[in-house]
């Protein structure tokens, strides 16, 4: 690779580096593939692709660095060691995706395209604090390996800048990866990565309190290690000689877990007792779990005097979160305090993987599909024995796929629903923004108000003093808070139009010296047309109607008109009087075999009509009464009373009205019920004899008695009354 490149410092670093890289990744890579890589590498270098970054490290260092930090931290894995090695080269768009497709396959383009979309985000000089930036930053991950690449490349990037010139850059660097990255490391089970990000942001924040721990403890991390196997060796021993199936676990506290200590408690190392901790995992049946683990209780204490008022007996009785443990401290060498944990592998499973996660207890915020999802992964990360990356390909994170996340220019970062637009936006950063929005800047590029937004967009709302909400904004926002506002707006401007409308109606009028009464007002707006005294008013606010028609109308509406058939009111219209509703046999009607001049009537239960099938009844009062075959009763007559009955048929002749009732429904539209009189009255061979209308929810139904001559002449009358527009249906009343 050029010389002029790289420092004497960086030059023997590249040489290290590499060395220890082709050690660990030579039974995983292709013949060739290091070859290729270091070709290319000197090629970018040559053409100035490989730039320092804005802190002046070099690229190169530290991309073999994060892949080291892979392969010895994690686990050494082909595809993402070279997408971090190209990844600078693709940044640079030295090498083409085309050309990384063909070169390298898909899997290693996924990958880097991975890096590239995050990479983006950094750039938006997003606030890192913010939860939301989390979530972002996983969705544009799309592949849990890129994550897993980004947390070593910053473990990377904090060992590199322990001495860094730019004091703000390490700030930032420090406090961003104690938020972010530590967590990320903690739920995937990269505990080990957690400890030292947190331990160097620590010491980068706030040197000097790194710096008072780390001499009080007055020794490295490997001495603590040491110390922690010398702890163990003998209780190993014991424990090997009685048929307990266990494991030990130890660790050594971390300064950065020391110090949040010290903060929380308020008090000094002195009292801090679980500088050093153990944890004994026993493989036991369930009906043996508590004597097992009261058994190597025994054991401990036998050996190492314990603290009675440190004792916690989760055995007993378990914790509401279900965490079942028995945690002792004891004295072990050099008078040291060590707390010791005993529990069964359920009671481990359910601390680490249940409700009791170790995240949950220990405060971190929980997501529960996230960190069923991070369990999966951790699983997969502990348990594979070969190649464990190699199962993550297919692992999608769309677990914030009902979500998009948008920042303001100034890189503030929001949370919207899927499907949210430019509109939503602007009403959830304020009212009155989106109140006055006309567009957006989006990515540099003019959007409009209905742009639906995808995760990562910059967007920069445009605004004008002239624009008013509408209410066909509600047919694309999604979000409550936008609706409402809308809803609430165009109510209000609505009001405040309909306000004007009647001050100009009712000045215009006084002008005319007519009195405005509001009944008569109202059958006006009823004649108009208008669903509502607000919606008559807007139209005249916005001069959609002349109030000069208006004031005519109104004028003429109580002025007594002649008495046309179709302009009857249907309350005026009463049944016609019969003085007898007696009849006699004439020529209209043969009954039994043909006898005339005998008294019959029609029967009201059912106003059977010329052209109708009948029948006789004669009832007990000695009159015949005339029935329709279909009516209501007529089972009942004949199932009852058979010997009554006499045949009746109609004649050839038709010389009279008769009654028969229509049952009616339809829409309160103004004018409907003039529309039905009118065609009644118009009909020859029909009169209108009553009308009973019902009105309710802008619905009605009624009954109208009519006189027709015979069954055509009613049906002819049913069909023209159902192409009256409104009327939904007619129908014969029995």
């Amino acid at each position: 690779m050029p010389n002029a490149y790289f420092t004497d410092e960086e030059r023997l670093k590249l040489v290290d580096a590499a060395r220890r890289l082709l050690r660990l990744t030579c039974d995983i890579t292709l013949p060739g593939d290091i070859a290729k890589v270091r070709r290319i590498i000197a090629d970018g270098i040559e053409q100035q692709h490989c730039p320092r970054d804005r802190f002046g490290i070099n690229p190169v260092i530290h991309n073999l660095d994060t892949a080291l930090l892979l392969c010895e931290k994690i686990s050494p894995d082909r595809n993402m060691v070279l997408a971090i090695l190209l990844f600078i080269l693709c940044k640079s768009e030295f090498i083409e995706e085309k050309e990384l497709v063909k070169e390298w396959g898909d899997d290693i383009a996924r990958l880097i395209r991975g890096l590239l979309k995050v990479s983006t985000l950094y750039a938006k000089q997003a606030a890192m604090e913010s939860d939301n930036f989390r979530k972002l930053l996983l969705t544009f991950a799309e592949d849990i390996r890129v994550i897993i690449i980004m947390i070593v490349d910053r473990l990377a990037m904090m060992r590199a800048i322990n001495h860094h010139p730019d004091e703000k850059m390490v700030h930032d660097v420090a406090y961003e990866s104690n938020y972010l990255y530590a967590p990320l490391s903690h739920r995937l089970g990269l505990y080990s990565i957690k400890s030292e990000l947190e331990d160097l942001s620590l010491k980068y924040t706030n040197r000097q309190t790194y710096t008072e721990i780390a001499h009080k403890l007055n020794q490295t991390k490997a001495s603590r290690d040491a110390y922690i196997a010398e702890f163990i060796a003998p209780i190993r021993e014991k424990l090997d000689a009685t048929p307990l199936k266990y494991e030990i676990k130890g660790r050594t506290k971390s300064i950065y877990s020391i110090w949040n200590k010290l903060v929380k408690q308020k008090t000094d190392l002195d009292h801090i007792y679980d500088l050093f901790a153990i944890r004994i995992i026993i493989d036991a049946e369930p009906e043996k779990e508590k004597s097992d683990c009261w058994l190597a209780y025994s054991l401990i204490t036998d050996m190492y005097q314990p603290n009675p008022s440190r004792m916690k007996d989760w055995l007993s009785i378990p914790k509401s979160n279900g965490y079942e443990s028995l945690h002792i401290t004891v004295k072990g060498p050099g008078d040291r305090w060590v707390e010791v944990q005993i529990r069964t592998r359920r009671m481990d499973l359910i601390a680490e993987k249940g409700l009791a996660a170790h995240w949950k207890y220990k405060g971190i915020k929980s997501e529960e599909t996230l960190d069923a999802w991070m369990n999966n992964v951790r699983d997969i990360l502990e348990t594979a024995e070969t190649g464990p990356m190699e199962l993550m390909k297919n692992m999608r994170m769309d677990f914030y796929d009902k979500e998009v996340f948008v920042f303001t220019p100034k890189g503030d970062l929001f949370k919207l629903p899927y499907g949210a637009t430019v509109l939503d936006f602007a009403f959830h950063i304020h009212t009155k923004l989106g109140m006055s929005c006309t567009g957006a800047r989006v990515n540099d590029r003019n959007q409009k108000i209905n742009y639906k937004l995808r995760s990562g967009d910059t967007v920069e709302i445009l605004t004008s003093p002239q624009q008013m909400p509408k209410i066909d904004w509600l047919s694309f926002v999604v979000t409550g808070k936008a609706r409402n506002r809308i809803r609430q707006s165009v109510h209000e401007m609505e009001n405040r139009a309909s306000i004007l409308g009647k001050e100009m109606l009712e000045r215009r009028m006084k002008n005319r010296k007519i009195d405005l009464v509001e009944a008569t007002l109202m059958k006006l707006i009823k004649k108009m047309g208008y669903r509502t005294v607000t919606d008559f008013f807007n139209a005249v606010a916005a001069e959609q109607i002349d109030i000069n028609d208006i004031i005519e109308q109104y004028a003429a509406i109580d002025k007594p008109v002649e008495t046309m058939p179709d302009k009857v009111s249907a309350e005026e219209f009463q049944l016609q009087p019969v003085s007898d509703d007696s009849r006699t046999s004439s020529d209209i009607l043969v009954i039994g075999e043909g006898i005339k001049g005998v008294n019959y009537r029609l029967s009201k239960c059912c106003n059977p009509i010329y052209g109708d099938d009948v029948f006789g009844f004669i009832s007990s009062e000695g009159v015949i009464k005339i029935h329709r075959n279909d009516c209501p009763n007529a089972a009942n007559i004949r199932q009852r009373y058979p010997y009554r009955l006499i045949p009746t048929r109609w004649s050839g002749k038709v010389g009279e009205q008769f009654g028969a009732t229509l049952r009616i429904i339809g829409n309160d539209d103004i004018g409907i019920v003039t529309s039905i009189t009118s065609i009644i009255n118009k009909e020859s061979s029909t009169s209108l004899r009553s009308i009973s209308i019902d009105s309710n929810d802008g619905i009605f139904q009624g009954f109208i008695g009519v006189g027709v001559s015979d069954t055509s002449a009613l049906n002819t009358l049913i069909k023209k009354l159902k192409t009256v527009k409104g009327v939904k249906d007619v129908q014969r009343s029995k």
